[in-house]
């Protein structure tokens, strides 16, 4: 049992995690603080917070466990906020999509209480942000990636894989660098390419007109479009090393595509247009596919 849980990041993900360990009988209380007050008195409003907190350092007073659900960009300034409220009886954690980054904002924020701090990121969410569509079923059957450094405590990597399993997730372990290599291929990218979708769509001169004639396929391939923007900016820029060096992938992958259209290579397109056919018709979330 948790007896206090500190949020900072009243919103969407931290919100839900909120929701999660209420429902599950799993926390006795919840103090939140985001940057907005109206954001936090919404969240109280909602029952997803016990407590509104003027600052992020109140809203961890005295909690077991802090949960930091903030814009990646907005890491380092959280940890330097609350680095002086951390003890030795409690853990903190994040949702963040990118690691790399996070770990070394932890490491100038906490500095020597760095062994308190188990970098997590969630592989769930929403196309919409904002407290009001916090879930407690988000994580539920979803996969929860921890990547803890060497200074994180083993005893603190346990603590985050039993809160994360009580609420329904399936917890897994990796490197920072194999998780920014990873979610670059598999989740920044394709945000990437749909934003990049939408905008020459819209700049398109017909744009409005082929965007009247849109349906599922579009609908399906686009969803991701309407992602929080000041989130997924942060996301793009913190991992943009291995973000273009996916892009570049995905270009020589297009350039193909291309050619067997261009030379009209029908046998070869099909064959190519098979391959992707099977890889994704044997995809199911958190298992490998492969049409072989």
């Amino acid at each position: 049992m948790i007896e206090q849980l500190g949020l900072i990041g009243c919103g969407l993900m931290g919100g839900s995690f909120a929701l999660a360990l209420k429902r599950a009988k799993l926390v006795k209380r919840v103090v939140g603080y985001s940057k907005s007050p109206s954001t936090t008195e919404r969240a109280r409003q909602l029952g997803v917070i016990d407590v509104a907190a003027p600052s992020a350092l109140l809203a961890m007073s005295g909690a077991d466990l802090v949960l930091i659900a903030v814009p990646v960009g907005a890491s380092e300034q959280t940890f330097k906020a609350i680095r002086h409220g951390i003890n030795d009886k409690m853990f903190v954690m994040d949702v963040g999509s990118t690691k790399g980054d996070v770990i070394e904002a932890a490491r100038r924020g906490l500095q020597d209480q760095i062994g308190a701090f188990v970098p997590a990121h969630p592989i769930a969410g929403k196309e919409v942000a904002g407290v009001e569509h916090a879930d407690a079923d988000l994580y539920a059957g979803r996969q929860v990636v921890l990547t803890p450094v060497k200074a994180t405590l083993r005893s603190n990597v346990q603590r985050a894989s039993k809160v994360w399993t009580a609420i329904g997730a399936k917890v897994v372990t990796m490197t920072p660098e194999a998780h920014d290599s990873a979610f670059a291929a598999v989740s920044h990218l394709p945000h990437l390419l749909a934003f990049a979708f939408i905008n020459a769509m819209t700049a398109h001169p017909q744009g409005s007109r082929f965007l009247e004639l849109a349906g599922p396929g579009f609908r399906d391939f686009t969803r991701i479009a309407a992602s929080d923007p000041t989130m997924w900016r942060d996301v793009l820029l913190a991992n943009r090393e291995q973000v273009l060096l996916q892009a570049q992938g995905f270009r020589e992958a297009l350039a193909h595509l291309e050619a067997l259209v261009r030379t009209g290579n029908a046998q070869e397109l099909e064959d190519a247009i098979a391959a992707a056919s099977g890889t994704r018709s044997l995809w199911q979330p958190g298992v490998a596919a492969s049409p072989d």
